[in-house]
């Protein structure tokens, strides 16, 4: 993640919190990330994990693409590749490129390159007012939804199902890389 990403996302977690009426302890208490984590990630001294802001995007009520795009301010109709966010956990060198030009819409679209080995794990809350849809471009996926394992191989497309904590893993020696088709559900 770019320091200028990294700077952002501080502060748009700090805005976001502080819109909800949210103390530090309250979006702990609701993403189950401690106050001392999030004091940190809000005051730019720790890169989060993708595990860690799905966490928090789900406790502030938007989604992970949201979170990203609103940090990078893209509200354009067109976002040529160049200019589209791009986000790599530290972790895991998982990263995620906003595809979609507008964050909020109805539909977001995100690339994802899991490296190989590399597991990365959301709660179910991160699923809870959202449909995915998971199409794999290339490489193959394992992807656990709550007790179901789904081995998906390159042009597989699998749609979730109810809220569950879910695990992205890539098991082989290459690289996997796939598309998230997101909405919102509606209430």
């Amino acid at each position: 993640m770019s320091d200028d990403l990294s700077v952002a996302l501080a502060t748009t977690l700090q805005r976001l919190r502080s819109d909800r009426g949210l103390t530090g302890a309250a979006l702990a208490d609701l993403s189950g990330v401690s106050r001392t984590m999030i004091s940190r990630i809000e005051n730019g001294d720790v890169q989060p994990t993708a595990s860690l802001l799905g966490r928090l995007s789900a406790a502030l009520g938007i989604t992970l693409s949201e979170l990203i795009a609103d940090a990078e301010r893209g509200e354009r109709r067109l976002v040529r590749r160049a200019d589209q966010p791009v986000w790599t956990d530290p972790d895991t060198g998982y990263t995620r490129r906003a595809v979609s030009p507008a964050s909020g819409g109805r539909l977001e679209l995100v690339e994802v390159h899991l490296p190989p080995g590399a597991r990365v794990a959301f709660p179910a809350e991160a699923y809870a007012f959202t449909h995915h849809q998971i199409w794999v471009l290339e490489g193959f996926l394992e992807f656990t939804e709550g007790e179901t394992v789904h081995g998906l191989g390159e042009g597989d497309c699998l749609r979730l199902g109810s809220a569950a904590p879910c695990e992205f893993h890539n098991p082989g020696r290459g690289g996997c890389r796939y598309l998230v088709a997101v909405t919102r559900r509606t209430p």
